[in-house]
């Protein structure tokens, strides 16, 4: 055999095994909740992924909500085959979720397998996902803030000035009536994610406890609702603006998005994770802006809490599997890639590297961006800023929602639908944690 067929056949043997070796790529199943606009979004990245690489491969499985993620159907296909990741929404107690037979807290995965540049990511938009000892127990890919969005059109039509949106609540009241009576807007404001909006963040931004003691961050014994005076206050302008048409959608779903995409609604508040349903929507000019506060309880409002939902690992799998899971992750934390989801998604950047990153363009597109976007990179915060504690969390959320129902539509007082919920979360929120499951899903964000 001639040196030139010897070496043609070694080579020929390499590229068999080459092949082979990554003719059956590690799977990598990720499970999410992410309303249309988003999860097209994290498709793109996955294919993108996918494309670049063969050793390991990408599959998503999209669920409509909540409530299907955690259903039969879902149980059914995890005995089968358990995924890589699922999309958990921050139920405020992510150390215990951690404790989960069926979770693998992410510090444990960067130990053998980790990110680079994971030093950077920003304590502002990760604090959610960290223990007390800033160890990241998810990947928080979907981190977000409430945000106030207006219709700069709407607002031209109403003889109102966009670039001169109000910061307070007392001041959003006069363009309200403006927009309800010159602009003809049926729901001049409506809100999404109730809770979070008009009583979790009511708490930071206007520089005040949401729980005592210190936002059960010390995890105390005997935690309570803090629903003071700005609380009370705040409830009742809600019902008065409800009872002058000026308030006309409320929801802890997502509702008012789709409203103001459609042009139904002239100003909402709601997750900055509707940003790219905006964005994907068809000549809808808007601008953004923090969430208001009350000039006569802190002249300076503090910053939002930052919640939103995050990718959580599942145990069960090979070390081989795990490595491919991290891989993927390790992706979506290169600046280029956090860049863009941030820009397409609202989602804030997770790292310093990833909001530099970001085109200009995409700022001086969406008026108001830039500034809410570094206001959140400032280390110079509130304490009460920094996040809360609460067990048993998304029960109690669903009783405050249901009293801020009952006092909109006026069912209840406004100081007696706020004791009401005092009164029934209590004992929730100091009774031991309701078992967290590992396929928990989050809002269609």
């Amino acid at each position: 055999m001639s040196y030139f067929i010897r070496i043609t056949t070694l080579l020929g043997a390499a590229l068999l095994a080459a092949s082979s070796a990554y003719a059956n790529p590690v799977e990598v199943e990720v499970w999410l909740t992410l309303n249309p606009t988003n999860q097209n979004e994290f498709e793109k990245i996955a294919k993108q992924f996918n494309n670049e690489q063969n050793e390991t491969k990408v599959t998503i499985k999209n669920f409509p909500n909540q409530a299907a993620l955690r259903s039969d159907e879902a149980k059914a296909a995890a005995a089968k085959r358990k995924p890589n990741l699922v999309q958990i929404d921050d139920d405020r107690s992510p150390e215990l979720t951690a404790q989960n037979k069926d979770i693998l807290p992410l510090y444990d995965l960067l130990k053998q397998y980790p990110i680079a540049d994971l030093n950077w990511f920003l304590p502002q938009t990760t604090g959610f996902m960290r223990n007390s000892k800033q160890q990241l127990l998810a990947f928080p890919f979907m981190a977000e803030i409430p945000l106030m969005f207006y219709n700069i059109e709407g607002y031209k039509k109403s003889g109102l000035d966009a670039t001169k949106i109000p910061s307070t609540w007392i001041d959003l009241q006069g363009h309200l009536i403006a927009l309800r009576d010159k602009g003809d807007y049926t729901c001049p404001y409506g809100t999404s994610q109730q809770v979070s909006v008009h009583l979790e963040n009511l708490a930071p931004i206007n520089d005040v406890l949401y729980v005592t003691p210190n936002n059960g961050l010390d995890n105390p014994k005997q935690p309570q609702l803090n629903f003071d005076s700005v609380f009370m206050r705040h409830l009742s302008i809600m019902v008065s603006w409800q009872r002058s048409w000026l308030f006309t959608q409320n929801s802890n779903g997502n509702e008012a998005d789709d409203m103001f995409a459609k042009n139904k609604c002239a100003v909402i508040t709601t997750g900055s994770g509707a940003l790219g349903q905006m964005l994907d929507t068809r000549g809808l000019s808007f601008g953004v802006a923090p969430v208001p506060h009350y000039q006569q309880v802190t002249e300076k409002a503090g910053a939002p809490f930052v919640s939103g939902a995050a990718l959580w690992a599942i145990a069960g799998h090979t070390k081989e599997d795990n490595k491919a899971t991290m891989s993927f992750l390790a992706y979506l934390s290169k600046p280029v890639v956090a860049a863009a989801w941030h820009q397409h998604t609202g989602f804030l950047p997770l790292t310093d590297a990833a909001y530099r990153t970001a085109d200009v363009a995409f700022y001086d597109k969406v008026p108001g961006a830039r500034s809410v976007i570094e206001s959140m990179r400032s280390t110079n915060g509130n304490k009460n800023s920094r996040g809360f504690r609460i067990k048993n969390y998304p029960q109690v959320e669903a009783i405050l929602s249901r009293q801020f129902d009952d006092a909109i539509s006026g069912k209840t007082p406004p100081v007696q639908a706020l004791n009401i919920a005092m009164d029934e979360a209590k004992p929730l929120m100091q009774e031991p944690v309701a078992p967290v499951k590992a396929n928990a899903g989050s809002k269609k964000k």
